[in-house]
Parts: structure tokens; sequence; C-alpha cells
């Protein structure tokens, strides 16, 4: 099975900048892998320094939601999702942002535990979809 890499812009880009040796989506067969990102600030590129964990959510969701719909798929097609968090006194305020995202038949998931970033952020989300 051949593995196609996706581009999906601005995150690519932002990707390179930050020289992560790192494809943001990945495809083979019916099968879609998106790569965790950090909360990259859509206005700047930059990474959100810090902001309350549910808009560090809310930020990389969105990603997530881009690098599907550019795959030519959706939140819908999640299979897995991986959440990585700094704090698991996050769990709370990471789940209800999730929820608003997956408010029905949820995908399968897990939450781990990362002691740091290296990067001034909390949280990174990646998931594996069909298509």
């Amino acid at each position: 099975m051949k593995r196609e890499v996706i581009r999906v812009e601005p995150l690519s880009t932002y990707l390179e900048a930050w020289k992560a040796p790192t494809s943001a989506v990945t495809r083979a067969g019916s099968l879609i892998f998106v790569s965790g990102f950090p909360p990259f600030d859509p206005a700047t590129g930059k990474v959100l320094e810090y902001a309350p964990i549910e808009r560090q959510t809310e930020v990389v969701l969105e990603q997530m939601k881009l690098c599907l719909e550019t795959a030519g798929a959706s939140l819908d097609s999640v299979l897995k999702c991986t959440v990585y968090c700094t704090s698991v006194e996050k769990f709370a305020a990471v789940n209800a942002v999730y929820a608003r995202y997956f408010p029905k038949d949820p995908p399968a998931r897990i939450f781990v535990n990362v002691p740091a970033w290296p990067g001034p952020f909390d949280v990174e989300i990646d998931c594996i979809a069909a298509v």
C-alpha cells in the first residue's frame, strides 16, 4: 500500500518553520493519519503561548478538522484520537471542548499525560480516520 503525504496549508508551512520533521497528514489506502500540532495562532502562525487550555484545545481541534477536510474526510470519520496534555488536572476542561467537536458517537480515545513540550503549550491531539 502506497503512502501519500498531504500538505495542509498553512499548517504544513508552520511545521516547516518550526523545523518539525513531520507531515501534517499521510494517507494509506482508506486510512488518514493526522499529526498532532501545537496550537498555532491562526492569525500569526506562532504558537499560542500558554493560552487557556480551552482555547488551546479549540485551536488544536480546528487544525485537526482542517487536516481531515483537506484529505477528504471529516470529524465524523475519525476512528481514534490520542490527546496529549501536560496535566491531568486539565482533563475536565479538555474533555468539555472535545465533547463539542464529537457530540455523538465519539471515536475511541486515549488521554496521555506528558511532562512537557518543546514549546509553551499544553495540548496536542492526533487522530486516525477512514475515508
